[in-house]
């Protein structure tokens, strides 16, 4: 029975656990797929010890994309370039690592806000730089914005992700410190929250809004709550906004693919059924 995981630390909000056990009930496939708590410390010998337990692979989330990146024996394309890993499997005897977050988040932004939606944004600001907002710079790399602000709490993150993602064309990347975090969104065509802050048990994101241009869009990866407080706040002020749980749900399709051999699909009756689990809560 193939098994598969999603690993963090925190990990009790996951919902990918539902995700792949409708997928596999859907698919009338023998598998399962656990939540796995593991801390920072510990994650480098759960990277090594998972295929003896008898997984085929899992997913990897906050705080640990970075450290599967440089854990793995084999990346993809995508997981070079974010230098991050949210998807692992082994492939004979080999530990091979993906971002699958980069496809997720694109496909989720574009669904929502429409195609072109671009057209008319110069600057995007990401807030954050751990893996996750590796995966979202590399997605909007291939799109046509004049730049990317990263801000973080620690400047010398944002610092460390320009340098290794930015490649010489496409946007321009820059880091942007904390504390002038606010002077940035007068020009944020699109404000994007790629950290914890916002999820339920942490602090929410104190951003003014009202600074932001009309038209612009606001995507925050937290997906519990669904409406996180940043959200509310973009559309009480007229913003479109874009949730965190179609960046989840798409990005899960290619492990699952890898781990019990069926592609699935991203459906609205699984969409309802996340929804009404959150809402739940």
């Amino acid at each position: 029975m193939p098994k598969a995981f999603v690993v963090g630390h925190p990990i009790k909000h996951s919902r990918s656990p539902l995700i792949h056990g409708y997928w596999l009930k859907q698919h009338g496939l023998d598998g399962s797929y656990e939540r796995i708590d593991v801390a920072p410390t510990d994650f480098a010998a759960f990277l090594k010890s998972f295929a003896g337990q008898g997984f085929a692979g899992g997913n990897v989330t906050i705080p640990h994309k970075e450290a599967a990146f440089a854990g793995v024996e084999r990346r993809t394309a995508n997981a070079e370039r974010s230098k991050a890993v949210n998807t692992l499997w082994v492939e004979d005897g080999v530990l091979w690592g993906d971002n699958t977050d980069i496809l997720g988040f694109m496909a989720h932004l574009d669904q929502s806000l429409g195609q072109g939606w671009e057209q008319d944004v110069e600057t995007v600001l990401i807030i954050g730089a751990g893996g996750a907002a590796r995966a979202i710079v590399a997605g909007l790399q291939d799109r046509a914005f004049a730049r990317i602000l990263i801000a973080n709490r620690t400047f010398e993150k944002a610092e460390e992700l320009v340098h290794d993602l930015q490649t010489g064309t496409g946007p321009v990347l820059q880091a942007l410190p904390w504390g002038e975090l606010e002077t940035a969104l007068p020009k944020a065509g699109l404000i994007v929250n790629t950290t914890s802050l916002g999820m339920i048990g942490q602090p929410p994101l104190t951003l003014d809004l009202s600074l932001a241009p009309k038209n612009a869009a606001v995507a925050d990866i937290v997906y519990v709550p669904l409406k996180t407080p940043l959200l509310a706040q973009a559309e009480k002020r007229g913003l479109r906004t874009v949730d965190g749980l179609g960046m989840l749900l798409h990005q899960a399709v290619p492990g699952f693919a890898h781990w019990f051999g069926v592609t699935p699909q991203v459906t609205a009756e699984l969409r309802d059924l996340i929804v009404a689990d959150i809402e739940g809560t």
